[in-house]
């Protein structure tokens, strides 16, 4: 059940990626062309709302059962349980946050907000990921 919950989260998260990037090209092109946020504008947004959340919801489940999370006298100094135990969740968390204010801020009609909300998420979130080549966290493309 691990294995599958961490490919699960794995594959979830480039759909997340695409849907923040989606989101932020449409927030610049919104509020740089002095548009109205429309239904379809909330909707985007929504589902990138949605994938975080069920992101998160994954993520937590791993949380407790991944063996690469552990609370010991040694987790602090040791680079990859330090990262999974603590860096990762709460960049993660954050980056969540930020995802749900923007999309509140698109629903009061703001792309200018949205925008700023999704594009620090996004940056938090590229640089709380366990990419492949951050050899020492053993992160996979899938």
């Amino acid at each position: 059940m691990y294995q599958a919950l961490v490919h699960v989260h794995s594959i979830l998260r480039w759909i997340v990626l695409i849907l923040i990037i989606v989101n932020i090209l449409n927030a610049l092109g919104g509020f740089g062309g002095n548009k109205v946020v429309v239904s379809g504008d909330k909707k985007l947004s929504l589902c990138a709302l949605i994938s975080t959340h069920l992101q998160v919801l994954i993520g937590l489940s791993l949380y407790a059962i991944s063996p690469k999370v552990q609370f010991t006298a040694e987790t602090m100094s040791n680079a990859t349980s330090r990262f999974f135990t603590m860096e990762h969740t709460v960049m993660m968390l954050i980056a969540v946050v930020l995802i749900t204010i923007g999309h509140r801020a698109v629903k009061s009609g703001s792309f200018k907000k949205e925008f700023w909300y999704y594009l620090i998420a996004l940056v938090i979130i590229l640089a709380g990921i366990p990419w492949p080549f951050r050899m020492m966290l053993g992160g996979h493309w899938f």
